[in-house]
């Protein structure tokens, strides 16, 4: 789907596929983390990724920069196919900001030898100066001080402690970068202020993300592009805006409606979508659409047929029997 063969895409995934084996007595299943999904990233832009709880985003990001081996498909990072290749040389390229700062530190570490760590990884310095300088560049760019370098995780904030996981990814100086939704566990105004700064990272120096968020305001605002799972699938994809004027899938429409507006009359006349059951199970997803058992326009087709992501307008592709 919506395959662009050009210098312009620095991410395409092709089919990619995640399963994990789940063992229950003599029997083993498999949970479809992340089944059959197709997408490009242009060089520069934010891709936003949204959906509920247990969809598979933080899955899919993990297996682009193969953090988890993917089970099936293509994984190619500016022109070449890294399914299978060493991924040491790629990593510099590729890093993770995590969704918990308070978790991804490690406690025992300095926040100078956990920034200084990758740079160690990689012998991107002899010089200890050198290396230090490093440290304390990273720290001004992320608004901390230098004398932070020597205290410990738990001595700070949650906002400043996402701000050290920031500079810890772009110690390596790296092109791609998947932010594994970096602002969840924040205060809103915490919020603001590290999507800004993502954002004058983006364009100083030229990233390319991908922004993974519940927070449908928030990946709006940042994300040129947004890209919508269900149960292992992308169900929708297009540009920000227009996905937020007309979104065609029927999930998607459900996730519009329920972001809340400041403007209690408009919030008051606007129809909210409530969706019936809850998220079948990756164990055991149903037949055909994945999204059927709680779709109040489900027919037979949708039963039987997993509906195809098609380009129904310029960029614009989304997944369901019953677009016209």
């Amino acid at each position: 789907m919506g395959k662009q063969n050009n210098s312009q895409n620095l991410i395409e995934i092709q089919n990619l596929k995640k399963y994990f084996p789940v063992k229950s007595g003599f029997k083993t299943s498999q949970v479809k983390a992340v089944d059959d999904v197709s997408l490009y990233i242009k060089k520069g832009e934010t891709l936003g990724l949204v959906g509920e709880s247990g969809c598979g985003k933080t899955t899919l990001g993990r297996t682009i920069i193969r953090l988890h081996e993917p089970s099936a498909g293509k994984i190619i990072y500016d022109g070449q196919d890294i399914t299978k290749v060493d991924m040491h040389p790629f990593r510099r390229k590729m890093q993770i900001i995590f969704q918990d700062p308070y978790a991804s530190l490690d406690p025992r570490m300095t926040v100078g030898d956990i920034i200084g760590e990758p740079l160690d990884i990689h012998k991107m310095f002899n010089n200890k100066k050198d290396r230090q300088d490093k440290i304390y560049s990273l720290l001004e760019t992320v608004g901390l001080n230098t004398e932070h370098a020597n205290r410990f995780p738990h001595e700070f904030s949650g906002g400043q402690r996402q701000r050290i996981g920031i500079a810890r990814a772009l110690a390596v100086d790296p092109e791609f970068i998947v932010c594994d939704e970096p602002v969840s566990a924040l205060d809103v105004s915490i919020q603001a202020q590290i999507v800004n700064m993502l954002e004058d990272l983006q364009a100083e120096k030229g990233f390319t993300y991908l922004f993974i968020a519940h927070d449908l305001s928030i990946v709006k605002h940042i994300s040129n592009r947004i890209g919508v799972m269900y149960l292992g699938h992308l169900v929708e994809l297009t540009e920000s805006k227009e996905l937020y004027n007309n979104p065609l899938h029927p999930y998607t429409q459900t996730l519009l409606s329920a972001i809340p507006i400041a403007d209690p009359k408009s919030s008051r006349s606007r129809q909210r979508i409530i969706l019936n059951g809850d998220i079948p199970s990756p164990l055991n997803p149903p037949s055909g659409c994945p999204f059927r058992t709680r779709c109040p326009h489900a027919t037979e087709q949708c039963a039987q047929v997993m509906p195809e992501l098609k380009e129904y307008a310029p960029g614009h592709f989304a997944a369901c029997h019953n677009i016209k």
